[in-house]
């Protein structure tokens, strides 16, 4: 084991850590905050298996737009910020089931690959050749989901104002 395979071991737990932290709190923004250390940490695994371009958009489109428009669509809405009632729940079974899955899943990767090495393909392209069909294919699905989540805010912004 070289110390790459344990840093990215140390970021894999801390983004599991945090992960588990999303689901266990009870107040929604810790959760909004934990999320942003767990995509963070995906984020640094990206980055530490050389896929900056990957890494980056992580940071750009997750932590920058989706999370910033979770913890501001639970703040318009006045939802409560401390903890909430109805999300209290028994951590027991779901911990029992998740322990289960995530043991047989890193069992089944251990017995199907083990620690052989796999030869990466020659790297074919860069961030132009990547990036040129994100501006030119892609540019209108993404204009339209942009106008759907502001959308979503507005509507949030009239829910939270009630009737009058």
């Amino acid at each position: 084991m070289t110390g790459l395979d344990l840093l990215l071991a140390g970021v894999g737990l801390l983004a599991v850590g945090a992960g588990w932290a999303v689901v266990a709190t009870n107040q929604v923004v810790r959760a909004g905050l934990w999320l942003v250390v767990c995509l963070g940490a995906l984020a640094v695994e990206f980055l530490l298996l050389g896929a900056e371009l990957v890494a980056w958009t992580q940071v750009l489109i997750y932590l920058g737009a989706v999370v910033v428009l979770l913890l501001f669509a639970v703040m318009l809405t006045r939802a409560p910020i401390g903890p909430s009632q109805d999300l209290d729940r028994r951590i027991g079974p779901a911990s029992v089931i998740g322990v289960g899955v995530g043991l047989s899943l890193g069992t089944l990767f251990a017995v199907a690959y083990g620690w052989t090495r796999y030869e990466l393909p020659a790297q074919h392209g860069n961030a132009e050749t990547v990036g040129g069909p994100i501006f030119t294919t892609w540019a209108l699905p993404f204009e339209v989901v942009s106008v759907l989540l502001l959308g979503a805010l507005i509507g949030a912004v009239v829910v939270s104002r009630g009737a009058k």
